[in-house]
């Protein structure tokens, strides 16, 4: 079957990012960095890329130039831990020409299987877990003393707030900005509990800072990032679950995701702020209302639900019923009609029959999602699912149960675009269409792609109005209104 647009968008979610610019004159070596999986690992390569400019390194993206090759990986599935392998073989194979390089592993795969990947398979010379990157100075340290370096130590107070990100492959136009760290809900299917550690929060201040230095620098558009970002919560510093011991006056005083989020609307209204990922048990009432009164803050919600069975979702140990996300559904729609919702979704859960499955083809019929991110099941190591679950759903129906969630997926797509034809949209220019440079690339407020011809008048950067006239269930296309 040729690959559709969904597939298309589930591949691209998971697919590697290299560096390709970050240059000071006096630095002599140069660090070649590739990022997989979700947006906070592409904001923590930045963070990384920031700490090695200080220490003379300019990133590249000629692998064959680096002194240094960091890999920052994922494992919320299997294939993506195959993917990183097979990429750490290719980099050793380099290395036979230029034998001092270094390779180093970060991110979630570096706290999980440090030992295996460093001393057994002897792919890699250097592992450092999200929370160390500071340590990098000294890690690299022990490389040239001639040791393998690793610290994957989780922290309770890092968030990096102090660090300004070098902004890889930019556009110019969208960067993403990091306002959480870690996650408490431990869902059963999930590691980053335990490859992140626990939830705390960035300082507001240093969040509005870090977006007007943005600004500044001519940047149109602001995504926030959090494994759970409306479980944002500052009161002073600390991890979430302490919040209930501390005193009335410091809860009065504590600034949730819906504060923030209207304070940086506010603060800057010539910038379109989006946000993700939201979890359903903590997205508030309070944060639809601002998302309402606020122009600049983007029509989209990414809402991952996972199943749509009470009993799957009972077992996912996940905190909402089904009732109550329609319930947060129809909020939604009714202050903000135009909104566009997207998912994520687990085919073939443990024990999942075919009631759960169709439980969630009716959930997605309810709610007609714009898009999602659609997968198979697979059992991640370390998760309370893999101690606790059995995974006794035959790979062939997990395969057939996902075909089935992503035809859905694509006519809901197709019909959610439909709905933009004969509209005119406001569109953030973010470059060239991948596949002409006589046309441009842009999203709107609802984050669909929207592809229109050049005209001479605008550049990247630049808020346009295009009525749409023909779509895909992935992309719109139409003319600029002059």
């Amino acid at each position: 079957m040729k690959q559709n647009d969904i597939t298309k968008k589930i591949d691209e979610k998971l697919q590697g990012s290299a560096t390709r610019y970050t240059q000071a004159p006096e630095n002599t070596k140069k660090v070649f960095i590739e990022s997989y999986g979700c947006q906070m690992n592409m904001n923590d390569s930045e963070i990384v890329a920031s700490i090695l400019l200080k220490q003379g390194f300019n990133t590249t993206d000629q692998i064959d130039e680096a002194d240094l090759i960091l890999i920052n990986t994922c494992s919320i599935r299997e294939k993506a831990e195959t993917t990183v392998r097979n990429r750490l073989k290719h980099f050793n194979k380099l290395k036979q020409n230029k034998p001092k390089t270094k390779i180093g592993l970060m991110g979630c795969m570096a706290e999980r299987i440090k030992e295996k990947i460093l001393d057994e398979e002897k792919l890699v010379d250097l592992v450092v877990g999200p929370d160390a990157y500071r340590d990098l100075p000294n890690l690299i340290n022990e490389l040239e003393d001639g040791r393998k370096a690793v610290n994957v130590l989780l922290s309770k107070e890092e968030t990096y707030a102090d660090i300004e990100p070098v902004r890889l492959n930019s556009n110019g136009v969208s960067a993403f900005v990091s306002i959480t760290r870690g996650c408490d809900n431990m869902c059963t299917f999930c590691v980053v509990p335990f490859t992140r550690g626990r939830e705390r929060s960035r300082n507001p201040e240093s969040i509005l800072k870090e977006i007007k230095n943005l600004e500044e620098r001519g940047f149109k558009e602001v995504t926030l990032l959090g494994q759970n970002v409306d479980s944002y919560l500052w009161y002073g510093g600390g991890l979430k679950k302490d919040f209930v011991n501390q005193p009335d006056e410091v809860k009065q005083n504590a600034v949730n995701f819906a504060k923030l989020l209207d304070m940086v609307a506010r603060e800057f209204p010539g910038i379109r702020i989006r946000f993700s990922t939201s979890n359903p048990q903590d997205f508030s009432l309070e944060v639809i209302k601002t998302m309402a009164k606020h122009p600049n803050i983007a029509k989209h919600i990414h809402l991952p639900v996972q199943s749509g069975s009470d009993r799957i979702l009972k077992l996912m140990n996940r905190k909402h019923t089904v009732a109550e996300y329609k319930q947060t559904i129809d909020a939604i729609r009714q202050y903000i009609p135009d909104v566009a919702i997207s998912q994520d979704m687990i085919a073939g859960f443990s024990t999942e029959t075919e009631a759960d499955h169709q439980a969630t083809l009716d959930l997605m019929d309810y709610v007609k999602y714009d898009f999602g991110f659609m997968f198979a099941y697979s059992v991640r190591p370390g998760t309370l699912g893999a101690k606790k679950l059995a995974d006794d759903v035959p790979h062939h129906v997990k395969l057939r149960r996902l075909r089935e969630i992503i035809d859905k997926q694509q006519a809901h797509s197709l019909f959610r675009m439909q709905q933009f034809i004969g509209k005119e949209v406001e569109v953030l220019i973010e470059g060239n269409s991948k596949k002409s440079n006589q046309h441009w690339m842009g999203r709107n407020s609802q984050n669909a792609v929207v592809i229109f011809a050049k005209t001479g008048k605008e550049q990247p950067g630049d808020l346009v109005r295009v009525k749409v006239n023909d779509c895909t269930s992935a992309t719109l296309f139409g003319d600029k209104i002059d």
